[in-house]
């Protein structure tokens, strides 16, 4: 079988499916079977990562549950204590030629992640989703909680990734060797680690695409909407200074 002029070996995963999870439980069990939904009807390979980051509900017991009659299922428990933390541990453990990183909300359906593959989407190095520009719709979201958004990503753009016009989006596609590389340079564990990621991959000269998704808003986020932004600030200039002292360069 062939996709995008490839050789697709099935018993070889084409793609990883990276899921950070803190207490999940309630959108789980709904969501994992989306995801078996659209495994199920691909013509290649996927393998599962989920990764539990210190729950306290029943998110790792659903997890183990549903890989029992799941096999393309892992799951991951990171104690070190954040987003990027939890993401850091699914991208090195993935073995997909593509690693995707995906919400546990599935605000992005999941189908759309074929928007990021061949041959529709060929020739990056890091593909990231955005709810912004031609062909992105965004569903449902307050309005205050977009103006927060691009109020951030005007600050983002000018410290750190100009010209990138949604960083924060939960759903990012990374070529293996490249994600393994970029990964391997994180610093930050907190929902900072979006732009920092994307500050190396620009530093280390890969090729960053942004591929328009339709986006539905879900209450009840993991973002305190009152300490967070300044938080995520701070590590925007964290990044900016690391990038001044050379951190990120071999």
């Amino acid at each position: 079988m062939t996709r995008g002029g490839r050789i697709i070996n099935k018993n070889e995963p084409l793609l990883t499916l990276i899921v950070p999870a803190y207490n999940e439980a309630h959108r789980l069990p709904d969501s994992l079977a989306k995801i078996a939904e659209f495994v199920a009807a691909q013509p290649y390979a996927i393998e599962l990562i989920v990764v539990d980051n210190n729950s306290r509900d029943r998110t790792p017991d659903i997890v183990r549950e549903f890989a029992v009659t799941h096999s393309f299922t892992r799951l991951i428990q990171e104690k070190r204590q954040g987003k990027g933390a939890a993401v850091r541990a699914g991208m090195m453990a993935g073995r997909g030629e593509y690693l995707f990183i995906c919400d546990a909300d599935l605000a992005m359906p999941i189908q759309e992640v074929n928007k990021f593959l061949p041959p529709v989407c060929e020739g990056y190095d890091v593909a990231i989703a955005s709810r912004e520009g031609p062909g992105a719709r965004r569903y449902d979201e307050p309005h205050y909680r977009h103006l927060m958004g691009r109020v951030f990503n005007f600050v983002v753009q000018i410290l750190a990734l100009p010209g990138i016009n949604d960083s924060q989006c939960g759903f990012k596609c990374f070529r293996r060797e490249v994600g393994h590389d970029i990964f391997d340079w994180q610093t930050m564990n907190g929902f900072g680690f979006d732009v920092e990621i994307l500050f190396i991959a620009r530093r280390r000269g890969y090729r960053i695409v942004e591929v328009p998704i339709n986006w539905y808003y879900h209450p009840g986020g993991k973002v305190d909407l009152l300490r967070d932004p300044f938080r995520m600030m701070g590590e925007v200039l964290r990044v900016r200074l690391n990038g001044w002292q050379g951190k990120y360069d071999s």
